[in-house]
């Protein structure tokens, strides 16, 4: 059976459900004869679309006039009244403006620096630097014992390189960072047996707070000759600088605080 004419108008508009069309569009396929009547309607609409935008367009006024009204209008605006932007741009008020709006912003860094909340936030920030985080720096050890560590004779740090201390600088969202608030140091010296990983190093304050850089230098210092002496096992020293520095300090030089202010030695 060839496809009806109401078919083929719903299949060239579109309206058909899918399934139908399909039906449709695999029967012209194969049928010439409804391939040929569907041209026909599809000729038929296309000349009957022709004719009445013929009658339709006749029908409608020409634009030309009220287009060149426009333009005669607009070219009469603009000779005799300039432009606002183009009035105070002649008057020189543009000058006036721009150092307005730069003592402005100059006013808002001004404020925003000696705003207590921003020296709060700056201190909350180097505080939190005292001890690392866990999450970021757990600690990292290299597979040595008691007498290689006892036996080196060179205890200084080793210096991080450029592209790590800014990797670290990152992760703890220090941006830009301070060299002269923060350290990259490592959280198990290597002179414990402490690795050059990722994972053993954070940026310490040494700047202005008490437990600093120079404190922890005493403690390292304090836990290796305790190491090497016999009285401490390595590993227990390496888990307890690395879970808190501040209360190993306490309980091995038996203080709450500092014994006595020191500072950051530059070898280290």
């Amino acid at each position: 059976m060839h496809v009806s004419d109401q078919d083929l108008v719903l299949a060239a508009d579109g309206e058909l459900p899918a399934r139908a069309a399909a039906r449709v569009e695999s029967h012209l396929a194969a049928c010439w004869t409804c391939r040929v009547r569907q041209q026909e309607i599809e000729g038929a609409v296309g000349e009957f679309v022709r004719t009445y935008r013929r009658a339709f367009d006749a029908r409608l006024p020409s634009s030309e006039g009220p287009r060149a009204l426009l333009k005669a209008q607009l070219s009469q605006l603009g000779a005799t009244q300039p432009a606002p932007w183009h009035r105070w741009f002649q008057s020189g008020l543009w000058r006036f403006s721009w150092v307005l709006l730069g003592a402005v912003a100059c006013l808002a860094v001004a404020i925003l620096l000696t705003s207590p909340s921003w020296f709060a936030r700056q201190q909350v920030q180097a505080a939190t630097m005292m001890i690392p985080d866990p999450a970021l720096t757990p600690g990292a050890t290299v597979f040595i014992g008691r007498e290689e560590v006892c036996r080196a004779s060179n205890t200084k740090n080793r210096t991080v390189p450029a592209t790590l201390r800014r990797q670290v600088f990152e992760e703890y969202g220090i941006h830009p960072a301070q060299p002269l608030a923060y350290e990259v140091d490592y959280l198990i010296t290597p002179a414990l047996g402490g690795a050059d990983d990722i994972h053993n190093l954070w940026p310490e304050s040494y700047g202005s707070t008490m437990w600093n850089a120079a404190v922890k230098d005493a403690l390292e210092d304090h836990l290796r000759e305790l190491v090497c002496a016999g009285q401490l096992d390595l590993a227990t020293a390496q888990q307890e600088i690395a879970a808190n520095w501040i209360d190993a300090y306490k309980k091995y030089f038996h203080t709450d605080r500092p014994i006595q202010p020191v500072s950051r030695r530059m070898d280290r």
